[in-house]
């Protein structure tokens, strides 16, 4: 698998991603990822705030994410069924503004793929759209996939036996974060300008409708779960969507 970050200008809110992408990559072959920081979609979906008091984000967290709990260094929040730091809401590179997340990752990334293919006159083309991510117990940030299209996200092994004949009853790799971690760590955190990266050869199932809900897990099936009940204001998973209440006890 090869994973070449893209240098590309600027990006700044209101611009035409799709023509952002197709200037700083004139082609792209059949079988490639397109990796997308969710930065510039979020630009293009006019997802900036100025920021104009320091209680301005708490509101935003509030408002974007599903629960949230502030901590000594950010709020910890979930928001569609993943954790973030801040509901993914961002100051760093942000015109000193703040960047919120796309609405709708999923969709976008559809919406992006559909435009490179017929751009690219290609068929097989992912598109997944990153963010970065703090690991419990772990310092530094790997990468997250928020939304992604045309590659299935995860990799079944549930039914299958191991090497030594073991029936398998657990495991399953989560393609699209492992993609977006390979990804984010070559286009970088900080001042490199490389907001697009081409996957090439990855090892990948290709689909053309993505499962929204195939890496989401109920918090009560999670394997963090005995963590999670510590924490008095947790509330009850209450959907099919990831989706929680704010006030609600489950745990002492």
């Amino acid at each position: 698998m090869i994973v070449t970050p893209i240098k590309t200008s600027v990006v700044h809110v209101g611009d035409d991603l799709l023509r952002h992408i197709t200037t700083h990559i004139p082609k792209l072959s059949d079988g490639s990822i397109l990796v997308v920081t969710s930065k510039i979609v979020a630009y293009a979906e006019g997802r900036w705030v100025p920021k104009t008091s320091a209680r301005l984000k708490a509101k935003l967290v509030r408002e974007e994410s599903d629960w949230q709990m502030k901590t000594k260094y950010c709020w910890l929040s979930i928001k569609d069924g993943v954790i973030l730091g801040s509901a993914g809401i961002d100051e760093s590179n942000a015109h000193g503004g703040l960047v919120l997340l796309p609405r709708d990752s999923y969709a976008s990334a559809e919406k992006i793929r559909a435009a490179l293919r017929t751009h690219y006159k290609i068929k097989k083309l992912g598109v997944i759209i990153t963010d970065s991510r703090l690991l419990p117990l772990r310092a530094g940030v790997v990468g997250i996939a928020l939304g992604y299209a045309g590659i299935s996200g995860i990799r079944e092994y549930r039914g299958s036996k191991d090497l030594n004949g073991r029936m398998m009853s657990y495991s399953r790799t989560d393609v699209a974060d492992s993609l977006a971690t390979a990804a984010v760590l070559v286009m970088g955190e900080g001042d490199e300008v490389q907001p697009l990266a081409i996957i090439k050869d990855a090892p990948v199932e290709w689909v053309e409708e993505v499962d929204k809900k195939e890496l989401y897990i109920d918090p009560r099936e999670d394997v963090y779960a005995p963590l999670w009940r510590r924490v008095r204001t947790w509330g009850k998973f209450i959907g099919p969507r990831t989706k929680y209440s704010k006030r609600k006890k489950i745990g002492g």
